[in-house]
């Protein structure tokens, strides 16, 4: 019991424990229940999937409300639970953009929809591993170098403002640094062989047994790469929010676990969200300015969580709701 109550990284070892307990459980419950056969998913159990995994995310919300409330007092309490749901927020619209990605990786490597879930799921265990390292990593610049938050707001500023200019360029899957590297180490079969990730097959010079890769493992090498490049983004926006560790890694968990569900509902319409980049961009902006407004405008106060919510929920909502009325025509003309 003294132990589960130590703390890690300002937050009682057995938050960290109950958070990874329920992260296990879910994926256990998805992968050995829910998927134990590989099937092609619909739209409307992508949906129904999907709003499950928001469900438990916004009630996780709830009972951190509750714990810190407990440890701190309702207002650290409510400030907290705040950060957590403007993190899980902004992570989420930031996937958007991942399953534009995910998609063109899956049509590079011919990867059928009835062998996308699988992989999707082992990525996002990837995801929570890598994540986790990033952002213990800035936690610890944080602390020791407070300045490195004003070098994260800038850089989403200039991340944000890149987006609003920046042409758009479809990414060049199969020349990937990571695809070339693991074609040069090992061997890699030209066809699938169903959901294995590796399989022994022999040698065309010996013919002794040796293992290969299958495309499906190159797919989740480059999905996994993909995901280090959009947290470069992602990170330092939830630390510009909140030095927290515990509400930075949970709420970017929480967001992405849901990830492979909405990819399914999303992947068929998601040039219906063209317009949503620019609300992205105008966040992202937002979010590092809140660092100098509350520094050298406000005199260290805090900016506060509830109007940070609403703009950056308000910003999303409009980019979601502007993207779908701007290409209703268009879709329209498509099915015409």
């Amino acid at each position: 019991m003294e132990f589960l109550m130590m703390d890690w990284l300002g937050t009682p070892v057995w938050f960290w424990m109950a958070f990874l307990g329920l992260v296990v459980a879910l994926t256990a419950f998805d992968l050995g229940i829910l998927h134990k056969e590989d099937k092609e998913m619909g739209i409307g159990e992508s949906l129904k999937l999907s709003a499950f995994y928001i469900s438990i995310a916004l009630a996780f919300g709830v009972w951190v409300y509750f714990q810190k409330t407990a440890a701190f007092g309702p207002e650290i309490g409510a400030d907290l639970t705040m950060k957590y749901y403007t993190g899980f927020f902004i992570e989420k619209a930031l996937s958007i953009d991942n399953i534009f990605v995910i998609g063109l990786i899956f049509t590079t490597f011919a990867i059928p929809p009835k062998y996308q879930y699988r992989a999707l799921l082992w990525g996002i265990i990837g995801v929570i591993v890598l994540r986790g390292i990033m952002i213990a990593l800035g936690a610890a610049l944080v602390e020791q170098f407070y300045w490195v938050l004003y070098f994260f707001a800038v850089f989403l500023i200039a991340t944000g403002v890149k987006m609003l200019f920046a042409s758009e360029k479809p990414m060049d899957v199969a020349n990937n640094p990571a695809v070339k590297f693991i074609s040069r180490i090992m061997r890699v079969t030209p066809e699938l062989h169903e959901q294995k990730f590796f399989v022994r097959i022999p040698d065309t010079k010996t013919g002794k047994l040796i293992t290969a890769a299958t495309p499906l493992f190159l797919a989740l090498v480059v999905i996994n790469v993909v995901d280090l490049v959009f947290a470069v983004d992602s990170v330092p926006a939830i630390f510009a929010i909140t030095t927290d560790t515990f509400i930075v890694y949970t709420s970017n968990i929480m967001a992405v676990l849901g990830l492979r569900a909405l990819y399914f509902a999303l992947a068929a319409m998601v040039h219906r969200f063209h317009y949503l980049k620019y609300a992205l961009a105008l966040v992202l902006v937002f979010i590092g300015s809140k660092i100098f407004v509350s520094d050298f405008i406000l005199g260290g106060d805090k900016f506060p969580p509830v109007l940070s919510l609403a703009v950056t929920f308000g910003l999303i909502l409009g980019g979601i709701f502007y993207s779908l009325w701007k290409t209703k025509g268009e879709e329209a003309a498509a099915h015409s």
